[in-house]
């Protein structure tokens, strides 16, 4: 029954979603799996989640008060300047970690346990337009479960079987059931230059934080993009923790319908917890020695026809993430599909 429960969580969350803007809404699918760049099957295998983006919020919606009582106790959305807002609500995500020997049922003292997060959530976005650049902030607030609630056995297992590839043998070793918050808050930059009438290059910083049981770090990146229509958005969304991007999107800033870009960039995050190299908050549970500096390296494409349908493609390279991990750097693949309803 909680496994079913934990299932139409999201489904209910999406729901409710709707209404904000239910004329206008794309729903984003991103998908991140080892298998995409490697061989390996092991670390972050696994990353799936399904956003729901409705459009700008209008002056006078009452979805203006999250972002005006934010406003209005912490130092983030001051509302000064010409802006807009929008959200963007996880209906569902899962996120799946193994050990580097799946095919074996014995414990792996010195390898990263099994684990998955299975979640749901918001972000706030508002974008504020300067003389000189634009700014992008993003508070974004995930609750759900990790452990076998998660359902990570089942998803990886099932989808083995289905293509026929043996079975990860261990998950009965994984972290043990806990629910999970974890707060983001990330401040970006977009500093633009034109090239002509069609190309531009843009740079965007970014620094940011994430709190919570799950994962705590301090981040700060940059990506670097070429290309045309950069002011549509902020860079292709990806799951935390990562570049995150986000799935901000400005029609009203389109120079005709289609945009596409190459881009390239960097994070570094300063982790003070990671519950799937930590173990769990309350209990004992399986975990390694985690690192306290873990940096990514990202590049990629991206293709868009107005909001109707938007396609990225990014591969990441993960620095070791604990003591003792064997093998090379990790590496990923993330593919984003985004179409409008």
């Amino acid at each position: 029954m909680q496994s079913k429960l934990l299932i139409y969580m999201p489904v209910l969350t999406l729901l409710l979603a709707l209404p904000a803007r239910a004329e206008e809404g794309r729903l984003m699918a991103v998908e991140e799996n080892d298998t995409f760049t490697s061989d390996d099957d092991r670390h972050y295998t696994q990353g799936l989640r399904f956003s729901w983006l409705p459009g700008d919020v209008a002056s006078d919606s009452p979805w203006n008060a999250p972002f005006s009582w934010l406003s209005d106790t912490t130092p983030i959305f001051d509302g000064a300047g010409l802006f807009k807002r929008q959200y963007d609500w996880t209906a569902l995500g899962q996120s799946i970690f193994t050990p580097t020997a799946i095919h074996t049922s014995v414990p792996q003292p010195n390898d990263r346990p099994y684990g998955a997060w299975l979640y749901t959530g918001a972000s706030l976005l508002q974008q504020t337009k300067t003389t000189n650049y634009d700014q992008l902030e993003n508070a974004e607030l995930l609750f759900g479960m990790v452990g076998p609630a998660a359902l990570g056995r089942l998803v990886q297992n099932d989808w083995h079987q289905f293509i026929g590839v043996q079975a990860a043998a261990g998950w009965n070793n994984q972290i043990h059931n806990e629910p999970g918050v974890v707060f983001s808050y990330e401040r970006k930059w977009r500093f633009t230059q034109p090239l002509n009438d069609t190309f531009a290059v843009d740079a965007i910083p970014e620094l940011g934080g994430t709190l919570g049981n799950i994962f705590t770090y301090g981040e700060t990146s940059a990506l670097f993009r070429i290309g045309h229509n950069l002011a549509a958005d902020y860079g292709p969304s990806h799951i935390r923790p990562s570049l995150s991007g986000t799935g901000w999107f400005d029609k009203d800033r389109l120079d005709g319908n289609w945009g596409w870009y190459l881009f390239a960039g960097a994070q570094g995050r300063a982790v003070g917890r990671n519950i799937f190299l930590d173990g769990n908050t309350w209990e004992d549970s399986m975990s390694v020695d985690k690192k306290p500096l873990v940096a990514d390296l990202i590049a990629g494409a991206s293709i868009f026809w107005s909001t109707h349908v938007r396609l990225d493609f990014s591969v990441i390279e993960r620095t070791k993430e604990f003591y003792g991990q064997q093998g090379h750097d990790d590496r990923f693949g993330s593919i984003g599909l985004t179409v409008e309803f």
